[in-house]
């Protein structure tokens, strides 16, 4: 792939001067439009574009007049919060027939727009396709009807396309997610988790349906992070019985000792004949069926009204739209614009709208193993693992992977909590728990970490055991900051005790030295001679090796959350800047990112170093725009930016320089950023990781069983598990000694920062942006392999 230009002449070539772009949201709204209009508008002001909004989508286009405004940058103030679209959607029937797309056109060569930016599901996005194409035969024919000029036919004779999906189905293919669908997420989880007091007080079933016609997106990750009993989705219907198979599972759970059921539907869920399976169906089945002194039934359905972190998805991909944009030429097809893991991506939109028919193709000709494979690798992950945890083998099927069943050989496996509590913990638990069970092995759990380690803490933890878990915020099992390098000959003498052949640590910074300090004492101690991997979940996400931690994304939502509503406090009174401490100790990830989905005007960290000069500028930089009629500025600090600028001294400092302007309030967030139920994307994560991280231990384990014995001493046998880009990658920790400064317990290199120049130029500040890592456009299928 070729390198990038450099940032300066990216800019001087692809500057928007004299070029106009119109942004829409058609079709239904979605939570995170608002976002991603925002990004548009003030990147596209940014590098001096008109940007006009078309209100009502395409109906608008078509009407035109008052509903083709132009927008100014305090025109999407305040809007980042608001869920639905501000701008409008309206489905328009006249769009799709050639003369309301002859109007349309007329109605942009007056506003002299040739570049559209599209917010809505796969139909809007193939109209704007279709509507490109036609472009030039529709500019013809307008100069035939005398109702514009030749030259103006010839000024505005390209029409560039960019479109960004806004769906909460998560129904369009080539986007791990779509703009939407983590705030409908947060909302289902947000009712079960309410309901789930309930249903154990009174021992009851409870049936929800979920939104997803034609994608069972909702319902399969809702079901996976809330440890639902039974789920239905339409690519993978049910096997024919499936009746008596559910209500065998629901019983077998109630006489292990639970005391409630989940069942989660998709709307558009059917049988393998094509049958709509229904709440109410589900409903009088578990009635009918089970036993009927021990459950009941209620019926939801749960669509989208949240607003989540993930607003700074919408946010760089709005800025990535205006990059687009600038950068397309006759030839460039329209493109939809994603992030896949942490990288922005551009992909054709008809490959996506052809893969996306493609799906529901498969599933009409009841092909849906292909079907989900179509849906892509995290979707099909999302099933498989569902199902690995889910659905409890019988002892007689459970696999050894010793490959030595005959010797009746089975591993021990102990699985540990490190550091600070982090939410999403007890999922990554109950994951490798019923993933170890399922592989073969034996699994105990050691509460209070490597000081519950030494002292014996140790127990087997069986399969019924981490029901329920998935909800649960904190650490189940006890975590300590404690490191083992004191206790070594205790730690060795409860291996040999217990006799543990590999270790899953879960947790933070501590975790991660635990690790590398049994991996420097196998060469004194055999019993350290074991498989041993780590997950890394702390909020502050600052470990080597991994992009993202468990926990982190709860962190988010409680800082964004709170900003919010701090923000909405001041709404009606006087101008206001609120000054907010987040933690994070010196890794700057929580302030930076939570302030770019908050939309503050100033984010102060230790990595990027800073001065009074700094404090000073950004004060006379908010009193500007206080001047313009903005009512409400926020600045964040990391509690370790800088030793002497406090968040105290910051406070003093902007209400002695805003006086007469605005006034100030300061608010430290403290441990509420660690507490909570974990968010729907820490469920997740840290559900498939962990499920990972047991299937290497495994494989660690066939490998290093010699003799009667597990023996493994080499560098990939004491490994890491993180995100990196897009993939996660097993990284040995000794590797990753180069990539740390210990010191202040954070990488030397930290992909985020990158995002902090767009956070400014959002903020009205003039910045250089680093596009090294912008979206180039790739093929559907180098995202979405399929397999052999």
């Amino acid at each position: 792939m070729a390198k990038r230009q450099d940032t300066k002449k990216f800019f001087e070539n692809l500057s928007g001067s004299g070029k106009s772009i119109g942004v829409l949201t058609s079709g239904g709204d979605a939570q995170g439009m608002n976002a991603a209009v925002r990004a548009v508008v003030r990147m596209g002001i940014y590098v001096g574009a008109k940007v006009y909004f078309i209100h009502e989508g395409y109906q608008g286009m078509v009407d035109g007049g008052e509903n083709i405004e132009e927008a100014s940058w305090e025109s999407v103030s305040s809007m980042l919060q608001v869920g639905g679209t501000v701008i409008g959607s309206a489905r328009c029937k006249e769009f799709r027939s050639h003369e309301g797309r002859l109007k349309a056109a007329h109605h942009l060569v007056q506003h002299g727009i040739t570049n559209l930016c599209v917010i809505g599901g796969d139909g809007s996005l193939t109209g704007a396709n279709l509507f490109r194409e036609e472009w030039s035969g529709l500019l013809e024919e307008l100069v035939q009807q005398g109702n514009i000029q030749m030259e103006a036919a010839q000024n505005n004779s390209e029409l560039h396309i960019v479109g960004m999906v806004g769906s909460i189905d998560n129904d369009f293919c080539g986007t791990d997610m779509t703009i939407g669908t983590d705030s409908a997420l947060h909302r289902i989880i947000e009712v079960v988790d309410a309901i789930m007091t309930t249903a154990q007080s009174h021992q009851r079933t409870f049936v929800l349906e979920v939104m997803g016609r034609h994608c069972g997106y909702l319902a399969l990750v809702s079901a996976l992070a809330c440890g639902a009993d039974w789920v239905l989705i339409p690519e993978m219907p049910p096997e024919d019985g499936w009746e008596e198979q559910m209500c065998q599972k629901l019983s077998e759970s109630r006489s292990r000792g639970s005391r409630l059921n989940i069942i989660i539907v998709a709307e558009g869920a059917t049988d393998r004949h094509g049958k709509a399976i229904t709440v109410d169906n589900v409903k009088d089945v578990s009635t009918l069926t089970c036993d009927k002194e021990e459950t009941k039934s209620r019926t939801y359905r749960c669509g989208n009204n949240f607003i989540s972190v993930l607003l700074c998805r919408p946010g760089r991909m709005g800025v990535e739209a205006v990059l687009a944009l600038l950068e397309a030429s006759a030839t460039t097809p329209a493109c939809v614009v994603s992030l896949c893991g942490n990288q922005a991506v551009r992909l054709p939109l008809m490959e996506c709208v052809q893969m996306t028919q493609d799906v529901q193709k498969a599933m009409d000709e009841k092909n849906f193993e292909e079907a989900v494979r179509l849906r892509g690798r995290s979707f099909e992950n999302n099933l498989n693992t569902y199902k690995l945890l889910s659905f409890r083998k019988a002892d007689s099927e459970l696999p050894h992977v010793s490959n030595l069943r005959h010797l009746n050989i089975s591993f021990n496996v102990a699985v540990l909590n490190v550091g600070a509590p982090a939410a999403g913990m007890n999922a990554a638990v109950r994951s490798a728990v019923r993933v170890g069970i399922s592989e073969g092995h034996k699994m105990f759990a050691v509460n209070d970490g490597f000081e519950g380690f030494y002292k014996g803490q140790i127990k087997e933890i069986k399969w019924g055991d981490v029901g329920g878990w998935t909800g649960q915020g904190g650490s189940i099992l006890g975590t300590k900051r404690t490191l083992p390098a004191k206790y070594l000959d205790k730690i060795a003498e409860q291996i040999r005790i217990h006799n543990i052949n590999a270790l899953l640590v879960i947790g933070g910074f501590e975790a991660f030295l635990g690790v590398m300090e049994l991996s420097a004492a196998r060469e004194k101690y055999n019993e350290f001679c074991v498989p041993m991997v780590m997950v890394p979940a702390t909020v502050s996400n600052n470990i080597p090796g991994s992009d993202l931690s468990i926990g982190a994304d709860t962190a988010l939502n409680a800082i964004t959350d709170t900003c919010d509503r701090i923000k909405q406090s001041a709404s009606g009174t006087k101008r206001r800047v609120f000054i907010i401490e987040t933690m994070g100790g010196y890794c700057g990830y929580l302030a930076s990112v939570g302030g770019l989905a908050a939309g503050a005007d100033a984010v102060y960290i230790y990595e990027e170093p800073f001065d009074i000069r700094d404090l000073q500028s950004n004060v006379e930089h908010l009193t500007e725009k206080m001047k313009t009629g903005i009512q409400r500025g926020l600045v964040l600090r990391n509690e370790n930016s800088n030793v002497n600028f406090t968040t105290d001294f910051i406070y003093q400092l902007y209400s002695e320089e805003g006086k007469g302007v605005f006034d100030c309030r300061k608010n430290v967030l403290g441990h509420m950023q660690q507490g909570g139920a974990p968010s729907p994307f820490d469920r997740n994560f840290g559900t498939k990781i962990s499920a990972k991280a047991i299937q290497w231990i495994s494989k660690k384990l066939k490998e290093s069983y010699k003799e009667g014995k597990v023996f493994a001493n080499t560098e990939d046998t004491a490994c890491l598990l993180g995100m990196r880009r897009r993939a996660l990658v097993f990284q040995p920790v000794v590797q990753l000694k180069e990539e740390t400064d210990f010191v202040h317990r954070i990488p030397k290199e930290q992909w985020w920062l990158k995002l902090r120049p767009l956070m400014k130029i959002l903020a009205k500040y003039k910045t250089s942006y680093d596009v090294s890592d912008s979206g180039q456009l790739e093929h559907v299928t180098r995202i979405r392999p399929k397999k052999d």
